[in-house]
């Protein structure tokens, strides 16, 4: 609308009996026009970020917790008892100190929060498999850091960042950093070379059966094999930490 044609309209309307008019200035229509502007900017930019965060990488996203039910009740029993196992693992590990402590008591978290999703039904269970993910890898970090005190600040919290989102990098991070420095202890403490190999074979076995649970689904018991695995692999661990209290054999 052309100024001159507001200011006919204006006089017009002035001209009824009983119609008055508020006197006000044509800037008002360019503020509702830079309003509205500015409305339809925040809008694109709102979009935009949408976009983005649903492009994100997979490692920013949540987990999508596996909820498949154990395939019967003679499965449930066997996989929570072989939770068990990490319990005593946990009450039995070095707590020389804070560090080792801090790993003893996650050690026990894992036993309870994998006892607990096993035996859970319902909507509840895959929010206990989330907590059961978030439990292990909070032991691996845990125990990285009863290994070499010295990790750096910003790796520690990333982790600590990423744990409730991706649980599972986070494992296999502090998972390679414990191996790396298993494996240079073992080289310069022979009492610790069986105890490592030991921890190998359980490793690699452990990998095996997690991923043939994940590729075949319907056969029962291979989670439970992964948790014996796992119990083995971390009770050498424990012999590891144990080995620093005592001088390497010359």
């Amino acid at each position: 609308m052309s100024s001159q044609s507001v200011l006919k309209t204006h006089r017009t309307l002035e001209g009824l009996h009983g119609v008055h008019l508020e006197p006000h200035s044509l800037f008002s229509f360019k503020e509702l026009k830079e309003q509205e502007d500015r409305e339809v900017d925040r809008a694109r930019q709102r979009l935009v970020f949408q976009r983005a965060w649903e492009q994100r990488p997979a490692c920013l996203r949540p987990i999508r917790c596996c909820v498949n039910g154990d395939k019967h009740v003679a499965e449930t029993v066997v996989n929570v008892l072989t939770s068990l196992p990490f319990i005593v693992l946990g009450l039995n590990a070095p707590r020389k100190n804070l560090n080792c402590k801090i790993y003893a008591n996650s050690l026990i978290g894992v036993g309870i929060a994998s006892s607990l999703y096993h035996s859970s039904r319902g909507n509840i269970r895959k929010y206990l498999r989330w907590a059961d993910y978030t439990m292990i890898a909070t032991t691996t970090v845990c125990l990285s850091r009863a290994i070499r005190s010295e990790n750096p600040k910003l790796l520690m919290a990333a982790s600590a960042l990423c744990l409730p989102i991706q649980p599972l990098m986070v494992s296999v991070v502090h998972t390679g950093m414990m191996e790396v420095a298993f494996a240079k202890k073992a080289v310069q403490n022979p009492d610790l070379r069986m105890a490592h190999n030991m921890h190998k074979m359980s490793s690699l076995l452990g990998g095996a059966l997690f991923l043939a649970d994940d590729v075949f689904k319907e056969t029962p018991y291979l989670h439970a094999g992964w948790h014996l695995a796992a119990a083995i692999g971390v009770g050498t661990c424990n012999k590891l930490l144990d080995s620093s209290n005592h001088p390497p054999a010359s």
